[in-house]
């Protein structure tokens, strides 16, 4: 549950900072790059802050 969790921020804050890249400035692709670097960083480590933090509101790996 919590990895599903875990996509799906990632995968909303892509596509909110493209949209905000195409109407508002297109300094929001940074964010853009700070989400897919953190993904690559975290399929070598095993380590990732949003899992951390979604473990501390208490949804665990293997609820329902």
């Amino acid at each position: 549950m919590r990895n599903r969790i875990v996509h799906a921020v990632a995968g909303i804050f892509i596509l909110v900072s493209l949209v905000l890249a195409i109407y508002v400035n297109q300094n929001w692709l940074w964010f853009t790059a700070f989400v897919g670097v953190n993904l690559l960083q975290s399929s070598f480590t095993k380590w990732c802050l949003m899992n951390d933090i979604l473990r501390k509101f208490g949804i665990s790996d293997n609820s329902c």
